[in-house]
């Protein structure tokens, strides 16, 4: 690893003031280590605005903890660039695309730079946009400023899309990094406004209504928002609470964790500076022999790897927000039981450490990282419900949701990846309480109503004595539940369910023997069972926007995949690895492209055309209801994202209470 180097800006007073650029922030909200930012600042006058388009959000529109942070970091934002020279605006639309012309035609703006995103819905609408700006003739240019590694440039041997944590994380450690971190700029010169762009206040954007509010004010108690934080977070964390991370991370009581995944999402905090400040603190730790600084890096380090992780593979396998990537599970017979999904999500399911879990998520929008484990393990294995029922409930409710770690952590519980959670495996809450929170000081935290219960029972009241639970003031059935489903019980479900999966899978290969008759029940268009598709990247040099920075698109191309079979394990109980370290009991790679073709986002559609584009995806028919959206076409991709699927169930949404 290279030693760290600091790029400084150069001011904009020194370049041609005739380059006028427009920098689009999003999910990059701060001043330092920016790139798109720094671009335009060496370039000339800049013109910065957000813009905050509610109907483009679709079912992924953030809940009501999520929008108070970023309520909060656009004021932080808009008040660091004002003192620079520029101030941001703000603007509501219906259309992104059609902002982004409006501020082009009222500034004379020749050019757009942003940083790269890389959930499905970005993918889409940022191609879209560079597409028609190029049409247009503005020149558009975009940077990582999101990741250690773009993830199209990370691939193994053969050119295939790593589907293992581990085997892309070696990879990752073991290529060359250059370190660099760009300076905030100085000074910025504004863009000259000559024209009308229907700007308006943070208030005005609808970030937080009248009856939020109340709610909101205890979170500024907990968390400070903002960039500037961010650089605070940091900084107190690997000074203070780095070193004693590998024992301190897998207590579930207090703030044992980094705390640093809401700054990371919105942008606040470059994702390179957190790797680069631990690692000079572990190469520190090396030279003095600290062997528990070394080990406490090292899982901090792969903590940040699994949220690479998390856009490689959306990034790479564009479908995961709607389907598992081991098509075997899409013949799972999920049980959509709303009365249950209901029990789960207020914390009313009998079991203490998964009920208490849920009522912390619901009052702060946070919980700790081996609790999300536990709760959605609960949700896939003891009661059957969709995992993606559960991965847009922690949306909706999480104060750092964030759309791709969503995607891995639910399809890494539900057994959907190669190297996730055997299917057959089944933790009791019992055995975790004991083992994550012995004391049960967390239990009685978020339990009142079992406060008083013994520490010997805290984790399974069903079993206390009945004088113990009438001196602890417990009647089970009353002020606490009994368990919603005995574990017994639930694991004889959840062999039924896996037997039914195989039987189910077994008939659609027979049934498809012979290449004329195929079914596939979620719309996975000739994929083979357990397989996985391979992604390709397209070329067209002729791009008037191409640089070695661009946005690139990944494009699925049929083929013999190989497939990867998951081992079938005895079902456990027992935690084997933590939740940080996926099982690697299988670490064969899948496909993903075959050669490299390479293609900036304002590739034409037309020219993308392939045999697939008819690929969709939608929910299983177990699922309760659909809003009759309509589909949005993935021009980048070749494919149909389907967005009709909002999960509608009443109180999902944390707009509307538990």
């Amino acid at each position: 690893m290279n030693s760290n180097t600091s790029v400084p800006s150069v001011s904009a007073e020194n370049m041609s003031s005739s380059s006028k650029t427009i920098v689009w922030f999003r999910r990059d909200l701060r001043i330092d280590d920016n790139p798109a930012l720094a671009a335009a600042a060496r370039d000339g006058s800049v013109f910065p605005v957000y813009i905050w388009c509610p109907k483009e959000e679709e079912q992924f529109y953030p809940g009501r903890v999520s929008r108070w942070w970023l309520k909060q970091s656009l004021a932080h934002l808009e008040q660091s660039l004002k003192s620079l020279g520029a101030e941001l605006v703000l603007i509501k639309t219906h259309s992104t695309l059609s902002a982004l012309l409006d501020c082009i035609n009222a500034t004379g703006a020749t050019k757009l730079v942003f940083n790269h995103l890389y959930d499905p819905v970005s993918l889409v609408r940022d191609h879209n946009i560079k597409e028609k700006l190029a049409q247009a003739g503005i020149s558009v240019q975009s940077y990582n400023g999101d990741l250690l590694y773009e993830p199209w440039e990370i691939y193994d041997e053969k050119g295939q899309a790593f589907t293992t944590f581990d085997a892309y994380w070696d990879k990752c450690l073991n290529m060359q990094m250059e370190p660099i971190s760009l300076l905030p700029p100085w000074r910025l010169v504004a863009v000259a406004v000559t024209g009308t762009v229907e700007r308006c206040s943070i208030e005005d954007l609808g970030l937080e209504n009248e009856t939020e509010k109340a709610s909101n004010a205890l979170l500024g108690r907990a968390w400070s928002p903002g960039w500037g934080s961010a650089d605070k977070a940091i900084t107190e964390f690997v000074q203070h609470n780095l070193w004693d991370y590998s024992r301190s991370r897998l207590k579930v009581a207090g703030n044992s964790t980094s705390l640093l995944s809401p700054y990371l999402h919105f942008g606040e905090l470059s994702v390179r500076k957190v790797f680069q400040s631990a690692r000079m603190k572990q190469l520190l730790w090396q030279r003095e022999q600290n062997s528990q600084g070394e080990e406490s890096v090292t899982l901090f380090l792969k903590a940040v790897g699994l949220r690479e992780y998390s856009r490689y593979l959306t990034f790479n396998f564009p479908f995961t927000h709607e389907r598992p990537l081991l098509s075997n599970l899409k013949y799972f017979p999920w049980n959509a039981d709303v009365n249950r999904f209901k029990a789960w999500r207020q914390g009313r399911t009998g079991y203490p450490l998964v009920d208490a879990g849920m009522r912390e998520l619901w009052a702060t929008g946070w919980i700790h990282n081996r609790i999300r484990v536990i709760v959605s393990s609960f949700a896939v294995k003891f009661l059957l419900l969709p995992w993606r029922w559960g991965m847009k409930y922690f949306w909706d409710t999480l104060l750092d949701a964030d759309l791709e770690c969503d995607i891995l952590g639910w399809q890494y519980i539900s057994g959907s990846l190669p190297d996730g959670h055997e299917l057959e495996r089944l933790d009791s809450p019992e055995i975790q309480g004991s083992k994550f929170d012995p004391e049960g000081e967390y239990v009685r935290q978020w339990l009142p109503e079992l406060a008083r219960v013994p520490t010997e029972w805290i984790h399974h009241p069903w079993d206390a004595p009945p004088t113990v639970l009438k001196a602890a003031g417990v009647e089970l059935g009353l002020n606490y539940p009994k368990p919603i489903i005995d574990i017994d019980i639930a694991r004889e479900h959840l062999r039924e369910a896996i037997f039914k999966m195989w039987e189910m899978e077994a008939a659609a290969k027979a049934a498809t023997s012979d290449g004329m008759n195929e079914e596939v029940f979620d719309n996975s268009v000739g994929i083979e069972t357990s397989a996985i598709p391979k992604v390709i990247l397209k070329e067209n040099s002729s791009c008037p926007t191409y640089s070695s920075n661009d946005q690139r698109v990944p494009s699925f191309q049929n083929g013999n995949s190989s497939s990867l079979h998951r081992k079938r394990a005895k079902c456990v109980e027992e935690e084997r690895f933590p939740a940080d370290k996926p099982n690697n009991h299988n670490k064969q790679a899948g496909t993903s492209r075959g050669e490299e073709d390479l293609c900036s986002t304002a590739e034409s559609s037309a020219s993308k055309r392939q045999s697939i584009s008819r690929m969709s995806f939608s929910v299983p028919q177990s699922c309760p209801s659909s809003d009759g959206r309509p589909m949005l076409e993935c021009e980048s991709s070749d494919m149909k994202l389907s967005w009709q699927e909002k999960i509608d169930l009443g109180q999902t949404s944390s707009k509307n209470g538990n």
